[in-house]
C-alpha cells in the first residue's frame, strides 16, 4: 500500500546519538618497538558514519543535542567536539577515568546545508583518535493527507507526524525494528517500559474518531495497550477510549472501549492468529451511535454506543501502551512491532480500511472448486444440476475448477449475499460451444413465462454471446421499475482461440456498474441502484432456470475461484485477486 519515501522527518528538538568507544586489550602484550597500542576506536551510531543521516525541518535553525559516550581501556586524558570545526565540548575532568557518558551536550543553531561533527578522544598513552560523520538539515513541508489523515506517523527512523512535522513525546527506549510492513523503511519496534505520546490537539474535536496500521505481534508480554486516549489511571473509562489486546501466545485479541461521559462501551473485537507470525492490519472507527474493530480488512465486531464519545480532560495519545491512564490491568508497553498509524477525525468506513491497507476485502462467498462445489465461508454445498464436472486443471497449477456441461449448473441460496454493493470475481476458460451462455445470475422468477424466463426488474444477469468470431460479455441489472445494460461492446470480447484463463469481474452499486476483464474496464455506467425483489437464488454456470428466454443456457467453460463481496471492488483490489 504504501510507497515509505519520508526522509526522516525531524521538527523541535532532535537528538543525535554518538557512541564512541576505544579498543585496547590489556591482556595483550604492551607496545613492542614501533608498535604502539591502537588508539580509540570511533563508531557513529547518529548520524551515520557514511553521510546518509538527512534531518528536515520546518524550521529554518534548529537546535541538536549531541549525546556520546567515550571508553577506554587506559584513561581518558581528553575529549573534544567540534561543529563545523569549532569547538562547541571540551572534557578533560572524569569521574570515571575510562568512561563519559554525555547527553547534554546541544547545538543551539543548526541552519541549512551539510555539517560536520568531530570527536576527538586522547588517552594516556598520547594515541589519539579523530573520527567526523556529515549529515544534511534540510527544509522540509508537511506530507499531504493521502487518505484524509488529520495524522500520519510511517515510523522511518523516527517519530514523526508527516501531517503536521510534529514530534512525539519518547517514553523509556523504544527502538526501530530494521523491517517494515512494505518491505521498504522502517517501523516501530517496542519494548519494556516504553511508548509514545503525541498532543491530542487537533486530533479529537468532534464526535468520531478513527485510527488505522499494521501490528507484527510480540506476544511477551500477553496483554498491552495498543492506542490509548484517556484522562486518569484510576480506572475510570468515561472519557476517551483504549484499545488494547489480550490473550496467549497462539492467539491474541484486539478489544475496544470507548468512554460516552457518564459510562462507558466495549467492543470485544475479534482475535489475531498470532502463530502466523505476520503483519495484521488493526483498524477502529468511533461514530456518535456505534464503534467498529476491523482486523485484515475485515469487520470484526460492531457495538452500540448510548452516548457519543466524550473528551472531557483528555490531553494526550499514547502509542504502544495503555499508560499512563490505562495501566491498571497490565496494559502496559507493547513490544511488538507498529507500521503506518494513521488517525482521522471521522469514522471511517469499510471501504476506507482496504483502501487504507490496501488488503483485497473478505468475501462473503467463496468456492474455489477444488474438488467440491462447496462455499468455503458458509461450509455449505452448491444445488448440483445435471452432470457438470471439473477440469482436471486450475487457473493457479494447483487444484482444480468447475468443467460445465450440456444441461449441468449450480444453484446456491442468496441468504446474506444480497446488499446494496455486490461485486464478483472468478477465472474463466472459455468454450464458445454453445455460442451464448449464462454465467452468473441472481434474478426473479418469471411467472408469466416459466417454460421461458426473461424477467429483468431485479437482481443481474451477467452473460456471454457470439460477436463475430469473438464471445461478448454484458451485464444487465434490473431497478424494480426496470433494467439498466452495461455492454462494453468489442472491449468485451473474448477470443475463444486463445485457449486462455481469462479474469471477469464486475461491480454493483447503488449508483453504478462496472465490468473488468483482465482487471480492465470494459463496461461501466450509472444507474438507480439494484433491485433484489424475489431474487432467492444464484445460478452458476447457466442462465437456467431464471434467465431462458433468449437461450442463455448452461455453459460448457471453465470456471476458477469464484468469490462474491458485500463491497464495490477498486481496480487495485481486482488486480490484487488477480495476483493471488
Amino acid at each position: 500500500m504504501k510507497s515509505k519515501t519520508f526522509l526522516k522527518y525531524l521538527a523541535g528538538l532532535l537528538s543525535v546519538i554518538i557512541i564512541v568507544t576505544a579498543c585496547q586489550d590489556l591482556e595483550e602484550p604492551g607496545p613492542v618497538g614501533d608498535f604502539p597500542l591502537d588508539g580509540p576506536v570511533a563508531t557513529f551510531v547518529y548520524p551515520n558514519s557514511n553521510g546518509s543521516t538527512l534531518i528536515q525541518s520546518i524550521e529554518d535553525v534548529i537546535p541538536v543535542t549531541v549525546e556520546f559516550n567515550v571508553n577506554d581501556d587506559l584513561e581518558l586524558v581528553s575529549v573534544e567536539v567540534q561543529f563545523n570545526g569549532n569547538s562547541i565540548g571540551s572534557y578533560t575532568d572524569f569521574e570515571d577515568s575510562q568512561s563519559l557518558i554525555i547527553n547534554d551536550l546541544t547545538i543551539d543553531e543548526v541552519a541549512t546545508g551539510t555539517h560536520v561533527i568531530t570527536i576527538i578522544a586522547t588517552d594516556s598513552d598520547g594515541n589519539v583518535t579523530t573520527t567526523t560523520a556529515e549529515f544534511t538539515k534540510e527544509e522540509a513541508t508537511p506530507l499531504a493527507p493521502q487518505f484524509g489523515e488529520v495524522f500520519y506517523m510511517p515510523f522511518d527512523d523516527n517519530y514523526i507526524d508527516v501531517i503536521t512535522l510534529g514530534s512525539g513525546t519518547v517514553v523509556g527506549s523504544p527502538g526501530f525494528a530494521g523491517e517494515s510492513r512494505s518491505g521498504d523503511g522502517n517501523a516501530y519496534a517496542g519494548a519494556a517500559d516504553a511508548y509514545l505520546t503525541y498532543p491530542t490537539a487537533g486530533l479529537t474535536t468532534g464526535q468520531e474518531f478513527s485510527a488505522a496500521f499494521w501490528l507484527k505481534l510480540n506476544t511477551t508480554p500477553d496483554r498491552a495497550g495498543l492506542l490509548v486516549i484517556g484522562d486518569s489511571d484510576d480506572g475510570e473509562r468515561n472519557q476517551g477510549f483504549r484499545l488494547f489486546r489480550e490473550g496467549s501466545a497462539a492467539s491474541q485479541t484486539i478489544k475496544l472501549n470507548v468512554g460516552t461521559g457518564t459510562g462507558e462501551s466495549w467492543n470485544d473485537g475479534g482475535a489475531i492468529d498470532t502463530e502466523a507470525s505476520d503483519w495484521a492490519h488493526v483498524a477502529f472507527s468511533i461514530s456518535g451511535t456505534e464503534s467498529k474493530v476491523y482486523i485484515n480488512g475485515a469487520l470484526v465486531n460492531t457495538a452500540t454506543l448510548n452516548n457519543p464519545i466524550d473528551w472531557t480532560n483528555v490531553t494526550d495519545l499514547s502509542i504502544a501502551s495503555g499508560g499512563p491512564s490505562f495501566n491498571y490491568w497490565n496494559h502496559n508497553s507493547d513490544e511488538s512491532y507498529l507500521d503506518d498509524l494513521f488517525i482521522f477525525d471521522r469514522a471511517i468506513t469499510n471501504a476506507d480500511v482496504l483502501e487504507i491497507s490496501g488488503l483485497p476485502p473478505t468475501p462473503i462467498f467463496n468456492m474455489p472448486f477444488d474438488g467440491s462445489y462447496e462455499d468455503i465461508i458458509s461450509s455449505t454445498t452448491a444445488t448440483v444440476v445435471g452432470s457438470p464436472g471439473f477440469a482436471g486443471e486450475s487457473q493457479s497449477g494447483e487444484g482444480d475448477a468447475y468443467a460445465g456441461a450440456p444441461d449441468a449448473y449450480l444453484t446456491f441460496s442468496t441468504d446474506g449475499l444480497l446488499t446494496d454493493e455486490f461485486s464478483a470475481s472468478f477465472w474463466y476458460k472459455l468454450n464458445d460451444d454453445p455460442d451464448r451462455a449464462g454465467v452468473l445470475v441472481i434474478g426473479p422468477p418469471d411467472e408469466s413465462n416459466p417454460d421461458s424466463q426473461n424477467n429483468r426488474s431485479s437482481g443481474f444477469r451477467f452473460f456471454r454471446e457470439s460477436a463475430g468470431d469473438n464471445q461478448r460479455f454484458k451485464l444487465n441489472v434490473g431497478t424494480g421499475l426496470g433494467d439498466n445494460w452495461f455492454d462494453g461492446g468489442a472491449a468485451a470480447d473474448v477470443d475463444p482461440a486463445s485457449n486462455e484463463w481469462v479474469h471477469l469481474a464486475f461491480t454493483i452499486s447503488q449508483t453504478e456498474s462496472i465490468v473488468y476483464i483482465n482487471g480492465e474496464v470494459v463496461s461501466q455506467g450509472e444507474f438507480d441502484g439494484v433491485d433484489w425483489t424475489n431474487c432467492d437464488i444464484m445460478s452458476i454456470m447457466s442462465g437456467d432456470p431464471r434467465f431462458t428466454g433468449w437461450n442463455h443456457l448452461s455453459d460448457n467453460s471453465y470456471m476458477d475461484q469464484l468469490q462474491i463481496f458485500n463491497v464495490v471492488l477498486t481496480p487495485g483490489q481486482i488486480e490484487t485477486l488477480m495476483a493471488q
